[in-house]
């Protein structure tokens, strides 16, 4: 008559024994040292002592003649967000404000971040600054960027 073993995990159920690998059995003892979320009291707070606001998402599309590209920018006012265009790259620059209100009473959580942001962008191609188009709107700005003649895309058939 055959048996199996079993173990007790740490939520009390029990469940078939298998062999420890030694990065399971080293994360165990390492555990017993430093329980998980040891340093979360100190995590907690990150964005009050940043100084940079989060980094705008960033959607590029190619196309034929011209690449599209949309950013995310919530919390960023038109009068604080500067745009330069140079060859192959576009650089995004801007900075969240808030108005600094008195609260009573302690922060539970702070997650809000206000400040400056710089983020670059790489293009696919090299394209014509001077005909560039933007336009910003809630939040979402959209840059029309014109391909220079030589890097649009052409067909070649193949004969």
């Amino acid at each position: 008559m055959a048996t199996e073993r079993t173990e007790v995990t740490r939520a009390g159920q029990a469940g078939p024994m298998h062999a420890l690998s030694p990065f399971e059995d080293m994360e165990r003892m390492m555990e017993g040292f430093f329980p998980r979320g040891w340093m979360r009291p100190l995590r907690w707070g990150w964005p009050a002592w940043s100084e940079a606001a989060p980094m705008p998402r960033i959607d590029v599309l190619d196309r034929d003649e011209d690449i599209l590209l949309r950013a995310e920018l919530p919390g960023v006012e038109k009068k604080d967000l500067d745009i330069s265009v140079s060859g192959n790259t576009v650089t995004l620059k801007g900075q969240t404000v808030h108005e600094e209100k008195e609260e009573k009473g302690d922060y539970y959580r702070h997650e809000i971040a206000q400040g400056t942001f710089t983020r670059t962008m790489v293009l696919p191609a090299e394209v014509d600054a001077d005909k560039a188009e933007a336009s910003f709107k809630d939040g979402m700005l959209e840059l029309k960027l014109p391909k220079m003649e030589g890097a649009k895309r052409h067909s070649i058939k193949i004969e």
